[in-house]
């Protein structure tokens, strides 16, 4: 049986492979670094990305519903809540502002913050994300007691046992006791949240309605679909989670798209790497492919000989940057790098590997290297056997 003959581009491709191995591996090299970096910090991202999120929605609803006024309790509304299975739980709320302040006593002077507070019932519970402990504390709010975020307990100077003063957005005046205190790990909740029971602040503004309901649903995405199929014929307005943090989410959103633009930078330098040799390559090997041109190899051979080399570069480096990166990302998952959480809401730095990033990553990468080969394979495609044989 006749034995097929080799590919005669794929030949001489790995001939040529073989002879310049150092400036091949330095090649490779290059581009797996920039690889390696570039899923790392998309993963690095990503995880800062949900972390944050994570902690957000720890204190906050996956979706509020704002009655246009003040209401009583919508009995329709929370049979419609109750039927529907994309709801997890939901519980009314009455929220206000106010100046919380604690009095100067022996060996401590006076605190005073500003706080957003909720009146909640016990169903509350359900609806944050709280650790067992402080959702237990939540979950038994009597009168007259507050739930302060941990900043906003420190800042206050109020712990356990504590009173507090609470002036609201009325001027009314109230009495509380500190019931305990919650971390989310994000600053911004932590320092300006505090929860009471529904009755304590309905008997402080003088009123027996809620502001509306608070939502957690199975799938947080979905929070504005839920959210206009509850209140399309309600006088509610919805509130999703993405609308009320929309900034943030455009922001990490914009964070991501400009570091992977700037790491990118390094898989293009490194492409260039490929071009570099590729195009030593034909100069030092025009003669041979004036030689192979004259004994009938084609345009397209030389072309397709040039380009798998920059192929087989290519696809060793994004392999190497591909295993490097997946180690550092789990490097990192075992060893979250600390961050001040004053600072950034979050105390660690979690990794995240999406397929997705890895996808797009490898197939830029390797356009990129195919898109630096061609420009010294077409310049060897053009070779003229005639003149430089002669």
């Amino acid at each position: 049986m006749a034995r097929t003959p080799p590919d005669l581009a794929w030949t001489l491709a790995r001939a040529h492979l073989a002879r310049r191995r150092t400036q091949n591996l330095l090649t490779v090299l290059g581009i797996a670094v920039g690889v390696m970096v570039l899923i790392a910090a998309l993963s690095l991202t990503n995880g800062f990305t949900r972390a944050l999120v994570d902690a957000t929605l720890r204190a906050s609803p996956h979706l509020s519903l704002t009655a246009f006024t003040p209401t009583p309790r919508d009995a329709a509304l929370e049979a419609a809540m109750r039927a529907d299975p994309r709801v997890q739980a939901f519980v009314p709320f009455l929220g206000d502002k106010g100046l919380l302040t604690r009095p100067a006593s022996a060996g401590r002077g006076a605190g005073v913050d500003f706080t957003t507070l909720f009146g909640v019932t016990e169903g509350a519970a359900r609806v944050l994300e709280l650790a067992p402990e402080e959702g237990a504390l939540l979950r038994g709010l009597g009168e007259g007691e507050v739930l302060l975020g941990s900043a906003l307990a420190r800042s206050v100077g109020a712990f356990t046992g504590d009173e507090v003063r609470l002036l609201n957005s009325a001027q009314r005046r109230t009495s509380l006791r500190v019931k305990g205190v919650f971390t989310t790990g994000n600053f911004l909740i932590d320092s300006g949240y505090a929860f009471t029971s529904l009755g304590t602040l309905q008997r402080l503004q003088g009123t027996r309605n809620i502001t509306g309901y608070q939502l957690r649903l199975h799938d947080p995405t979905l929070a504005p679909q839920v959210g206009n199929d509850l209140t399309r014929t309600r006088p509610y307005t919805s509130v999703p989670w993405q609308s009320l943090y929309g900034t943030l989410l455009d922001q990490l959103a914009l964070q991501k798209r400009v570091i992977g633009f700037v790491v990118f930078l390094i898989v293009i330098v490194a492409a260039f790497g490929i071009a570099n040799v590729l195009t030593l390559a034909v100069f030092e090997k025009t003669q041979e492919i004036a030689i192979l041109r004259a004994i009938g190899a084609t345009r397209g051979v030389i072309t397709r000989t040039f380009l798998l080399e920059g192929a087989a570069l290519g696809l060793a480096g994004l392999v190497l940057g591909n295993l490097l990166g997946l180690v550092i990302s789990a490097y990192f998952t075992v060893r979250p790098f600390q961050l001040p959480g004053d600072l950034y809401f979050i105390t660690a730095l979690p990794v995240e590997v999406r397929f997705t990033d890895l996808l797009w990553v490898n197939a830029v990468g390797l356009g990129t290297t195919l898109l630096a080969a061609l420009i010294p394979a077409r310049r060897a495609a053009n070779v003229e056997p005639a003149r430089i044989i002669r």
